[in-house]
């Protein structure tokens, strides 16, 4: 069965065509129909669950008259309702973060750029503990509770690695990612060998960029490039501490896959890569057991 954010791209992907096909644009639809820019772009980027009353005034805006065609976007607007997995960790997932763990999950190629942690899909169990022990530094509450219900959900995440159709995934880590030692040296160690391990997946490709590098126009940030099969077209994430961004302006898109191109170019190819993981494991970590 189709997941929720499956079935919201889908129906917010069908819904720019027949905007598109009536020669409107977002704003012009969004000033009749009393919404705003913001909440169009959401809805057709599958962003955002839409109410019945919305499709419904959207449709006959859009001059949709068929009942059988209403009746299939009613039931597809239903079954988008629906609850995805992950909403079992409302408790310790923003709202913001559970958009992404949707597409995430229904991406089909996932390109990367990270500048200080190894990516969520990659991560150990004890490596992500560690990342979430120092993030909830300073609030209230039941840390290490928190810190047991991240971790559950960061693993969950990683089944989309072991499913029959994983998605693509091209990655590109700052140097600084692998030699910052997060959790002590054990966990170090773990996480670098289960790094090399991944990387033997034909659909898995990590790159190094080294600090010999120098600069380069994604020193400041991460992010995330995601594409679906079912939707055409290339979403970009960014994360901040307490919120986050998805682009999808064509420029916006056109710009971080020109410097994702470039840091691939930068960086080391994956056999290179590799053989440098493993040369960090035999200098720092060969005395640990």
């Amino acid at each position: 069965m189709d997941s929720p954010t499956v079935l919201r791209r889908r129906l917010g992907s069908e819904l720019r065509r027949l905007r598109e096909r009536t020669g409107r644009q977002a704003k012009s639809v969004a000033d009749e129909l009393g919404f705003s820019a913001t909440k169009v772009s959401r809805i057709e980027s599958g962003q955002t669950t839409l109410k019945e009353s919305d499709i419904r005034a959207m449709l006959e805006l859009y001059g949709v008259s068929d009942e059988a065609e209403l009746r299939q976007f009613i039931s597809l607007t239903r079954r988008s309702t629906q609850r995805g997995w992950w909403h079992d960790y409302a408790d310790t997932l923003p709202d913001w973060f559970q958009t992404y763990v949707g597409l995430e999950a229904d991406a089909a190629r996932i390109r990367s750029y990270e500048t200080e942690l190894i990516p969520g899909l990659f991560q150990t169990p004890e490596y992500s503990r560690a990342i979430f022990r120092a993030s909830l530094v300073g609030q209230d509450g039941d840390i290490e509770g928190a810190v047991d219900r991240r971790s559950q959900l960061r693993l969950q995440r990683q089944e989309v690695l072991h499913r029959t159709d994983p998605p693509v995934i091209h990655a590109v880590l700052n140097e600084v990612a692998l030699s910052r030692p997060i959790g002590g040296p054990g966990v170090m160690r773990d996480q670098i060998l289960h790094l090399l391990k991944l990387v033997e997946r034909p659909n898995l490709s990590v790159r190094v960029l080294p600090l010999s590098a120098g600069a380069h126009a994604a020193m400041s940030m991460s992010f995330r490039i995601l594409s679906f099969s079912d939707v055409p077209g290339h979403l970009v994430y960014v994360e901040a501490l307490t919120s986050s961004l998805y682009l999808e302006r064509e420029a916006d898109i056109a710009r971080h896959e020109f410097v994702f191109d470039r840091l691939t170019e930068m960086a080391m190819s994956p056999q290179e890569s590799a053989t440098w993981m493993a040369r960090l494991l035999k200098e720092n970590y060969r005395n640990d057991s």
